[in-house]
């Protein structure tokens, strides 16, 4: 294909040259954001490939962002509609008192800083479903916790107690990392 407009038109008309030209230009970036979610590879396979089939059998594309962001919020809705499915995440409420100290923003900025990015994803992944969840709604598709709150089924307060969690499990695993590396 010589341009997106061409890609496009070409899924749109059931073309295989284009669906498979769509699947190599995404599938990757689109894996990772899966794992994210998943934070489980055969599980994040699991849901690409479901997220594809769900493209090309419904290309509702209609050019309202771009390419790139619309397969993104194919792969998100189908990552969260695949644990939701599976019972993955719970609506996990947490008593303010029950939550850990965040440890100090400015280590964890300056310790996070110095660790890979796959290292930082590999964390991620380690944090449990509902946490997870909300944190890359949260920090990587820019949701409010209201916007959370409804696409999980959950109260506002619940998204809020999640990112607290994440977080506080994050600067944790970092801290532990850091003195281990010393």
């Amino acid at each position: 294909m010589e341009n997106e407009t061409e890609l496009i038109e070409g899924c749109r008309a059931g073309k295989d040259s284009a669906r498979k030209e769509l699947y190599t230009l995404y599938s990757k970036q689109m894996l990772a954001v899966c794992y994210r979610y998943m934070g489980d590879i055969d599980a994040a396979h699991d849901v690409l490939h479901d997220g594809f089939i769900k493209i090309f059998t419904h290309f509702t594309f209609r050019g309202e962002c771009a390419l790139s962001t619309w397969v993104t919020r194919v792969m998100v809705t189908q990552a969260i509609d695949y644990l939701r499915k599976r019972q993955r995440f719970s609506q996990l409420v947490v008593n303010e008192e029950q939550l850990p100290d965040v440890p100090d923003d400015t280590y964890i900025a300056e310790n996070g800083n110095r660790l890979s990015e796959a290292l930082l994803m590999r964390f991620v992944a380690e944090l449990p479903d509902g946490c997870r969840t909300v944190f890359n709604l949260y920090v990587f598709e820019e949701k409010s916790h209201k916007e959370i709150a409804e696409l999980l089924h959950i109260k506002e307060h619940s998204s809020t107690s999640q990112l607290h969690r994440a977080k506080s499990l994050l600067a944790k695993r970092i801290k532990e990392y850091t003195k281990h590396e010393r």
